[in-house]
């Protein structure tokens, strides 16, 4: 593999663009660019957008089942992707970093749902996966998240978490 840069990714591009919307306030507005990418897309196309776009689209929810559903969809996804695909987008990426966020965010959905023993068995996933996340900034930022889920779910709380992706915390 070179050091070239990959080629721009269009759908990558718009899927960031949608993000950023919505982390500049415009939930609803990034959640129907998401949805129409979606739609381009479609179920069965490139694994490494559905994942990024169904991960991204369920941090915009506030409601916890809708946020699961994305969120099966983006580990679902994930399973589909190969490492060749990833590396093609950014040449220092590993599928196997992304299981981790992808198992949190499911337990924390699970938990929010007073589904505990569904939350666990993400926590016990993500927690084997973790030792694929990177040190620095945001593999710190995902293991303490995971802890914080983690003593939730073992005290049964189902309070929001005001650390949450889109949580505005």
């Amino acid at each position: 593999m070179t050091d070239a840069p990959a080629a721009p990714d269009p759908i990558m591009e718009a899927i960031g663009r949608a993000v950023m919307e919505g982390q500049n306030g415009a939930r609803a507005a990034a959640r129907t660019r998401l949805t129409e990418l979606w739609a381009r897309i479609g179920v069965t196309g490139d694994p490494l957008h559905r994942c990024t776009l169904a991960h991204s689209m369920a941090d915009l929810y506030d409601d916890a089942a809708q946020a699961l559903a994305w969120d099966v969809r983006a580990l679902d996804a994930a399973d589909a992707a190969t490492d060749e695909r990833v590396q093609a987008h950014h040449a220092g990426l590993q599928l196997a970093g992304f299981y981790p966020s992808l198992h949190l965010n499911l337990a924390d959905d699970y938990r929010r749902l007073a589904s505990f023993e569904a939350a666990q068995a993400h926590i016990d996933a993500a927690e084997r996966a973790a030792p694929a996340l990177p040190e620095g900034p945001y593999g710190d930022l995902i293991r303490g998240a995971l802890k914080e889920v983690a003593a939730a779910v073992a005290e049964k709380d189902t309070a929001p978490r005001t650390s949450a992706p889109g949580s505005g915390g």
